[in-house]
């Protein structure tokens, strides 16, 4: 169905305060697996731990203050023209976001006002406009765009890290397979929160259905970035020195940015701060940075994709024979290969079977193309979606 009739519900309101928790269990893990590597003085491992928290809660409160100064400025956001966001001045906001608060702000920012939306008794007879559940899946989608970044600078590679750490050196803890399990759920909740509040928010665009499709595409994502994970930590454990060959990818990922010009900031400072996460992403997963068809980019993307996720324990058993009788390394294999032509049956399946089709303004293209929509029908601040990454 087209988003002509999307409500703000109470399950979307109760999915937030999820989202809000594994949120926080992501980040408490991580911080205290670090103190433990700490307290046990392994400084290095909780040096690169804490790093990724550190790198990632930075770009986040840099682009949450951005979005919400550029929102004071535009009337359908603020119509009062006061200058303020959430009952908030501009020096109020900055100091929110240095003290690396912006994303809870936001968190409850949107539980507060979808509160009133879905659970308040009207006070006449007229529910709630439109034009509130729009703003609201509006936030939202801003909400989850931040945690999309906050996954892919943070969970991502310290799910790389850890996996590092366990299989190359033998350190394994309870924490440490808690943090694990809390950044690949956090990862798994992410992404599907993100698809889902992109494509809602979107007046003119068909919904994701939930189900099965949605379902199918989780796997396609998981099991695909999963796969790329461990073959990652292999080349790790094979040499540390593969760091060089994720720094060329994540080049060439921010250089294909910068080519094919993206616009999804207002200035160019934070434009190439974006170019730079896009490369960051890259590295793990395929996705659409211009709204366009990418049959043929996503195509040769996978197909070396799956080159290297094949290479991986190939060259790890050449280089290093004795890795083969590793008690991890046949496990690890199996899941690698597996993960990696499951996942992509799932790819298939997803974008030949599942994928919302159908005409809205303009027919939707592969990976989750949207087209230029009117921008007189929407707020302001769902422009800036239109230019977003597409996964």
């Amino acid at each position: 169905m087209l988003q002509t009739d999307s409500e703000f519900t109470k399950t979307r309101w109760i999915c937030t305060i999820i989202g809000l928790g594994f949120y926080l269990v992501d980040i408490v893990t991580d911080v205290g697996l670090a103190v433990k590597y700490f307290l046990v003085g392994d400084l290095i491992w909780a040096g690169l731990t804490l790093l990724s928290v550190a790198v990632a809660s930075a770009a986040t409160q840099v682009f949450s203050y951005t979005w919400y100064r550029d929102d004071m400025r535009k009337p359908l956001v603020n119509p009062g023209g006061d200058g303020l966001i959430c009952e908030m001045n501009r020096g109020g906001l900055i100091g929110l976001h240095v003290m690396q608060t912006g994303i809870f702000t936001r968190y409850y920012d949107l539980l507060k006002v979808g509160y009133r939306a879905v659970f308040s008794k009207p006070l006449g007879p007229v529910e709630c406009p439109r034009d509130v559940h729009l703003a609201l899946f509006g936030r939202a989608t801003d909400l989850s765009m931040l945690k999309l970044f906050e996954t892919f600078l943070e969970s991502v590679p310290q799910l790389v890290l850890q996996l590092y750490i366990m299989l190359g050196h033998g350190h394994r803890s309870i924490l440490q397979c808690i943090c694990m399990v809390g950044s690949f759920i956090n990862i798994a909740w992410a992404i599907v929160d993100y698809r889902r509040c992109l494509r809602r928010s979107l007046p003119q665009v068909r919904e994701m259905p939930s189900g099965l499709p949605t379902f199918v595409y989780l796997l396609y994502k998981l099991l695909t970035i999963t796969a790329h994970i461990l073959s990652l930590s292999l080349f790790l454990v094979l040499s540390p020195y593969s760091t060089l060959g994720m720094a060329v990818v994540w080049l060439a990922g921010t250089l294909w940015a910068h080519w094919v010009r993206t616009d999804f900031c207002m200035s160019k400072g934070l434009e190439r701060l974006y170019r730079i996460i896009v490369g960051v992403v890259l590295i793990f997963t395929f996705f659409n940075v211009k709204g366009q068809d990418t049959s043929w980019p996503m195509a040769v993307y996978y197909v070396l994709f799956a080159l290297v996720n094949l290479s991986g324990p190939l060259l790890l058993v050449l280089v290093r024979p004795e890795a083969n009788a590793a008690e991890y390394f046949w496990p690890v294999t199996l899941l690698i290969f597996g993960g990696t032509v499951l996942g992509l049956v799932c790819l298939l399946l997803y974008y030949t079977v599942c994928h919302p089709r159908g005409r809205s303004l303009q027919a939707d293209e592969v990976d989750g193309h949207m087209g230029q929509e009117r921008e007189t029908e929407t707020p302001d601040n769902m422009v800036r979606v239109r230019n977003f990454l597409q996964l």
